[in-house]
């Protein structure tokens, strides 16, 4: 499995990231639950971060899911949940542009589900959807894993390297 320890990918996801941003004048939040502001350190190290990235809330508990971001009760390693959190923090921080993690990172399982059970959940000029990943490995390697997966659905979110917006 691919890590987060390959800094020219990682280097390389935040730069497309960043130029797309600064290119289309979009803003980005993160949520993080699962990954506790992995997410959003990383995207820190990248260009012009200053004009992009609003900021980030790292909702670890239940609680601070439904009462800062709106997470309406129910299981939280789950799809609903992911893009309740995207929407959330978009709401909060007035982006365009906002993603979010949430799922069991282990050891062991979390709400029946599986460790390594990651949900992905973005909002962008509105538009919300989420994705479901089954990673293997220890704790560290599954965030690891995760933050590499945020990145790279950013990037085709937002049509970086020369492609087309997943979403327009």
């Amino acid at each position: 499995m691919a890590q987060l320890s390959d800094e020219n990918l990682i280097e390389n996801l935040i730069e497309s990231i960043a130029e797309r941003l600064v290119e289309t004048g979009r803003t980005l939040s993160v949520a993080e639950s699962l990954t506790c502001g992995r997410v959003a350190s990383t995207l820190g190290g990248g260009s012009d971060t200053k004009t992009w990235l609003r900021g980030g809330v790292v909702a670890y508990q239940t609680e601070v899911k439904q009462r800062v971001l709106g997470v309406t009760p129910g299981p939280v390693v789950s799809a609903r949940c992911a893009e309740e959190l995207a929407v959330g923090v978009a709401r909060l921080l007035e982006s365009d542009v906002s993603i979010a993690t949430t799922g069991a990172g282990g050891p062991g399982p979390e709400e029946g589900e599986p460790e390594g059970t990651v949900y992905v959940g973005w909002c962008v000029d509105g538009v919300v959807g989420s994705e479901r990943h089954d990673f293997d490995g220890e704790p560290d390697e599954i965030l690891d894993q995760t933050v590499r997966q945020v990145l790279e659905r950013l990037e085709s979110l937002l049509g970086g390297r020369g492609g087309e917006p997943a979403l327009s």
